[in-house]
């Protein structure tokens, strides 16, 4: 039965199949028809029993190829004079309609049966075989994802997924675990902000929790195949706001004890988010690279078929599983100020790690990659109307650079910036003088497409200089709430960027034109923000900081949820950042 759920309920995929049944979402009834049509084109000698004239519409030749496997009657014919029994109908359509461009999902059934006996003792054969599956506990280790971290495979999934049946049994969706993982999270932060060593412990234990629903839902969603567009947004998305809204809670409770560590928050939310960055890129420049391959590559590849090594690796790069366990156990028995050093050690090691090891990829393999990949690179780079004026008049002048050049020029004048921020006194000209150059390198690290070796370092460049600037200005201002206001701008513009990365996943590519041209690109918003400061009072300036953070947050959030719960936004089948 489960064999038969996997093929024919999973919304992901626009037709998926096993053998003897097939099945069309909305998208691929069209091709189904024709590809029903073609497979079933009438012998010249005799009618057939079922033909392409039967079908008014495509989604009734879904039905019927369903319903003549299941029927296992008689069907037409695959060519003149050929006779073809029904359960080899759904087969013949999936290859027809992968050889016409549709893709077919086909599921990976492990020991689930999927077969259409063709005599007496095949069908025997199929029930034993059939009768010797437990359904039940096929569908439970299922609903874990495949690739999770060491924490979450030991320490959380071996109930979670009960509480994910008791869940389906009930009637709750994974939309609701998810959200209530989110109400949890946000409870958590706001025992830290009370300051006190019992709000501290709530919040551990609360955090713990949360992720024991983050996991949950997504367990849900699997063992019961309900997958949705709005799911993939909201599980996406809640991920970041409950860990950045912790990292709030924890600064705001240091606050009362007299402990101002709203720079550390901040530099944590910054690293872990040009993290995220590196990853989206690199995987995004090289998931469809021709060529693929390289030394490094087989070496990890190597290494994973060694069992302690994949858990080595796992926990090195420290997963949302780890992450979330060390930040709650260390809330509970610590303070915010110790929370955020090991953080920062953390993430900064597996940062290290993890681009270490795609430098030395993409240096060693001999890859070409796409103009899909290129545009996706534009995309995630978030250039305004600025850097695209600049990209346009000086084409000409990168064209004959070396193949490092926009990564190169892109982490001179990244770096200049924060550079300038970090030590130049607040109200100086300097960081202003940073950010004109910084306009201008960044339309010279686009002007050519991004198919370069490390071109997929544009993007986690950008970030990394936008925000770092960001972070030094409000520290260089030194009054009171420019820390959190730049904490708020900083969280708007990272739920940006991820939204970007989550609908190119998609495949509708980045958000529209002028939502990007509106909030000015990241080359806009960083010589706007440095004016402020060149230019204001530093009280002044931490008006101006919230001000922007919440017409940016305004701005992308209605546009998000605008696009997400359309029906033209995709049903994203990722799963996401490893727990």
């Amino acid at each position: 039965m489960h064999s038969l759920r996997l093929a024919l309920t999973d919304p992901r995929f626009p037709a998926s199949a096993v053998p003897g049944a097939l099945t069309a979402q909305p998208e691929a009834r069209a091709a189904l028809a024709t590809a029903f049509a073609a497979t079933t084109a009438p012998a010249p000698a005799a009618e057939t029993a079922a033909g392409a004239s039967d079908l008014p519409d495509a989604a009734d030749a879904s039905g019927a190829a369903q319903q003549s496997a299941a029927a296992n009657a008689e069907a037409t014919a695959a060519g003149p004079g050929t006779a073809l029994r029904a359960p080899d109908l759904p087969g013949l359509l999936a290859d027809t309609l992968d050889s016409a461009g549709t893709p077919v999902h086909r599921p990976e059934l492990g020991s689930l049966v999927a077969t259409v006996p063709a005599d007496p003792q095949a069908r025997n054969e199929a029930r034993q075989a059939v009768a010797a599956v437990d359904d039940e506990d096929v569908r439970l280790r299922s609903a874990v994802k495949a690739r999770d971290g060491f924490f979450t495979t030991f320490c959380i999934s071996p109930y979670s997924r009960y509480i994910a049946r008791w869940c389906a049994r009930r009637g709750l969706t994974p939309n609701q675990v998810t959200t209530a993982s989110l109400i949890t999270a946000l409870i958590a932060a706001g025992a830290a902000a009370t300051g006190t060593r019992g709000g501290y412990i709530a919040a551990g234990l609360l955090l713990l929790f949360s992720f024991v629903l983050d996991c949950t839902d997504g367990q849900l969603a699997r063992y019961s195949l309900q997958y949705s567009t709005m799911g993939a947004w909201l599980d996406a998305t809640f991920d970041r706001a409950k860990e950045y809204a912790y990292y709030a809670g924890l600064a705001l409770g240091a606050a009362r004890g007299g402990d101002d560590v709203w720079a550390l928050a901040l530099g944590a939310m910054v690293l872990q988010t040009c993290r995220h960055v590196v990853d989206f890129s690199f995987n995004e420049a090289n998931h469809d690279a021709e060529s693929n391959t390289s030394p490094t590559a087989a070496l990890s590849d190597k290494l994973d078929s060694v069992g302690w090594t994949v858990w080595v690796r796992r926990m090195i790069v420290l997963p949302i599983g780890e992450r979330w366990a060390m930040i709650a156990v260390l809330t509970a028995v610590t303070t915010p100020r110790i929370v955020f050093y090991a953080l920062l050690v953390g993430c900064a090691f597996a940062a290290c790690y993890t681009t270490a090891g795609r430098l030395l990829r993409s240096l060693t393999r001999k890859a070409r990659r796409t103009d899909r990949a290129a545009q996706a690179l534009a995309d995630l780079a978030d250039s305004g109307p600025l850097a695209e004026a600049v990209a346009r008049a000086g084409r000409r002048f990168v064209a004959g650079l070396p193949a490092m050049a926009p990564p190169a020029i892109a982490f001179v004048g990244g770096a200049g910036l924060v550079a300038a921020a970090v030590f130049s006194d607040y109200g100086s000209v300097w960081p202003v003088v940073a950010a004109v150059t910084y306009v201008i390198t960044s339309g010279l690290a686009v002007a050519r497409p991004l198919k370069g070796a490390l071109d997929w370092l544009v993007p986690p460049v950008f970030r990394a200089a936008e925000y770092g600037a960001i972070l030094a200005l409000a520290m260089a201002a030194d009054v009171n709430g420019a820390l959190p206001a730049a904490y708020g701008l900083v969280a708007a513009v990272a739920y940006h960027h991820y939204d970007t990365v989550y609908r190119i996943r998609g495949g509708t590519g980045a958000p529209p034109h002028w939502l990007v041209r509106a909030t000015g690109g990241h080359e806009g918003r960083i010589l706007l923000v440095v004016l402020l400061a060149a230019l204001v009072t530093d009280t002044d300036f931490t008006i101006a900081l919230a001000a922007l953070a919440v017409a940016v947050a305004l701005l992308v959030l209605v546009e998000s949820i605008r696009f997400w719960v359309s029906s033209a936004a995709p049903a994203v089948h990722d799963e996401g950042e490893p727990a």
